[in-house]
């Protein structure tokens, strides 16, 4: 482990030991002097500047806000949580439940959210108790140790250690590799190659799987509604989000009202012709992604295809080609272009949205704009995703909206099927070790009838 890491970790263990001990009331006041730090109009104003001009990504007013509600989000949740001692009593079974701190956890921040990730996680992991070093892509260092250092700010007004909170200047891939095993946690939130990275580090590890969030809209959908939510999450800071809409499956009978739809959104809909030169300009090796493309605007994107589009259009459409797997128009594209897709039977719409799932996102999330109660439950049932949002903008809902119940978070895990450890919004709540106190009770002895009754009667003993 280099020098500079090791300096780290233990700078974050002192601070960390400081407050392991730290009632409830002193760990509430240190997460509301640090959310206030992050929240208040100046910081956020800045930090949103500095995010749009070192990456180069996104829009500013939409960077503004992703900082602000997933600062105040995360305060909401946390507010009046018990996070420290004893957690819960549970007399008829005799135990007693402690929530204690994981230590040093080492959090990988994408350049997509430099801001609003440590901001939004840091808060849960301070609200646990624990010290986090956060490691900045390269391209967004400025902007999260500008947010960092506003966090060390909070924490320095009410006498904790500022240490709590600290980042990995200059990282490079060595140093993200030795932070994550020598942390006691590993939260990585960015491509499926550094969650790998993170699973193999032999640290325990929270990670999240690929992004293709796929929207499913049925003839019961109130339209003009959801061309507006389709269209709001499509083109929120430049489709930066793992859950902005890559692909919508409609059904047949209302094809020829949602796209235009869309289209009185500043939606366009490419030829054929027009397909294949964006496709150029996306994957212009055949395999990989652009990253001149990744959450730009829509015209330049335009631009760099050679697409003729009215000044007016906000985001591009494509019609997607069957079978699924041989489109590249099915994957996720970081950018404001969706692919639109045709079912005609309801069991259609489940097979495209597991197919364009399992070729990219599986686990991940899906969305159906319907009021068939049946239609949203065999969906949820059926499909092997993490979240589903029902009638609202995707990449607002997947990670916490206030007028959702989803936790707010910026890490979405994805279950076994993205090959995470778990399928939760990672929050808190993954940010604790639980001691367990057991007394002895009466004996509660299984009943063999209550038990085997019903398998006995019907094929014996």
């Amino acid at each position: 482990m280099s020098d500079k890491i090791d300096t780290l970790i233990e700078k974050a263990r002192v601070a960390q030991q400081v407050i392991a001990d730290w009632p409830q009331e002193k760990v509430d006041m240190m997460v509301a002097a640090v959310g206030w730090e992050l929240y208040k109009e100046e910081n956020a104003v800045a930090c949103a500047t500095s995010a749009i001009e070192e990456t180069q990504m996104g829009i500013y007013e939409h960077k503004l806000l992703k900082h602000k509600k997933k600062t105040l989000g995360t305060l909401r949740d946390l507010d009046g949580l018990k996070t420290a001692g004893v957690v819960e009593v549970d007399e008829a079974k005799g135990l007693i439940k402690i929530a204690k701190p994981v230590g040093v956890i080492a959090a990988v921040t994408p350049v997509t959210n430099p801001t609003s990730t440590p901001a939004g996680n840091g808060l849960a992991m301070l609200k646990t108790r624990n010290a986090v070093i956060f490691s900045a892509h390269p391209k967004s260092g400025k902007s999260t140790g500008m947010a960092i250092d506003f966090m060390r700010a909070g924490l320095e007004k009410v006498g904790a250690p500022a240490d709590l909170v600290q980042s990995v200047p200059a990282a490079t891939k060595d140093d993200v590799v030795d932070l994550m095993a020598a942390a006691d946690l590993v939260v990585a939130t960015g491509s499926g190659a550094l969650v790998k990275v993170a699973y193999s580090s032999g640290t325990p590890a929270y990670g999240v799987g690929a992004g293709n969030a796929i929207c499913v809209i049925d003839e019961t959908a109130d339209i003009d509604d959801a061309a507006n939510k389709i269209f709001l999450s499509k083109t929120f800071d430049n489709a930066t989000s793992c859950s902005s809409e890559n692909s919508l499956v409609i059904k047949d009978d209302i094809w020829d009202q949602l796209v235009p739809g869309l289209q009185a959104h500043g939606g366009y809909l490419c030829t054929a012709d027009e397909k294949s030169k964006l496709k150029d300009a996306l994957w212009p090796d055949g395999e990989h992604l652009n990253p001149k493309i990744v959450a730009q605007p829509i015209m330049d994107i335009a631009k760099l295809a050679g697409l003729d589009v009215p000044e007016s259009t906000k985001f591009i459409m494509v019609l997607g080609d069957d079978p699924v797997e041989s489109d590249k128009f099915s994957a996720e594209k970081l950018c404001p272009v969706v692919t639109l897709w045709k079912y005609t039977d309801f069991s259609e719409a489940i097979e495209y949205v597991e197919r364009l799932t399992l070729n990219c996102g599986y686990g991940h999330s899906c969305g159906i704009h319907s009021t068939n109660d049946d239609h949203i439950l065999e969906l949820g049932l059926e499909c092997h995703v993490s979240r589903m949002m029902v009638r609202q903008p995707q990449c607002y809902g997947n990670s916490g909206n206030y007028d959702n119940g989803m936790p707010f978070t910026m890490t979405l895990g994805c279950g076994t099927w993205g090959g995470n450890a778990s399928s939760d919004n990672i929050t808190w709540k993954h940010f604790l070790n639980y001691t367990w106190i057991s007394k002895p009770i009466p004996a509660v002895v299984p009943d063999e009838d209550k038990i085997f009754g019903d398998y006995w009667g019907k094929f014996g003993k």
